[in-house]
């Protein structure tokens, strides 16, 4: 079973994409659009202050009438964030979104952030491993 730092290892690299707290919500609607991305984490003087997300912005933008072009992410962002540490397993990682039924978590270590994983990315490493445990009960079975 693989942990977060594999998964990170496996993901296609791509720069996570962060925010700013003072930052627009059109600004950073805007780039999870252009980055096609679902979330991205908040970020102040270098340390995770926050997480924003799709959800945010139509839960508390569009469901509110407030205005995008004035409101900052700060304001609407989910600021109590859970996180995980590169050393997490990802079945851990399912189960924890799961529960607090989340869809992203920020990877952690020493106090920085390192990465960010989806229930995407999650969900795509669960069904490989699944595949590979498949395909080598079968090559036994058949004697291979």
């Amino acid at each position: 079973m693989k942990n977060v730092t594999d998964l990170l290892k496996s993901k296609a690299q791509r720069q996570m994409v962060t925010v700013k707290p003072e930052d627009t919500v059109l600004d950073a609607i805007k780039l999870l659009a252009k980055e096609d991305v679902g979330a991205a984490v908040v970020v102040s003087g270098g340390q995770l202050v926050g997480i924003f997300s799709e959800r945010d912005y139509t839960r508390k933008i569009v469901l509110k009438g407030r205005h995008s072009e004035t409101t900052r992410v700060e304001e609407i962002m989910t600021a109590n964030v859970i996180c995980v540490t590169p050393r997490t397993k990802t079945r851990d990682c399912m189960a924890l979104m799961s529960e607090k039924n989340i869809r992203h978590l920020p990877v952690v270590d020493e106090g920085r952030v390192v990465g960010m994983v989806s229930i995407r990315d999650i969900v795509t490493d669960i069904i490989a491993d699944q595949d590979f445990t498949i395909s080598q009960l079968e090559q036994y079975i058949s004697g291979q």
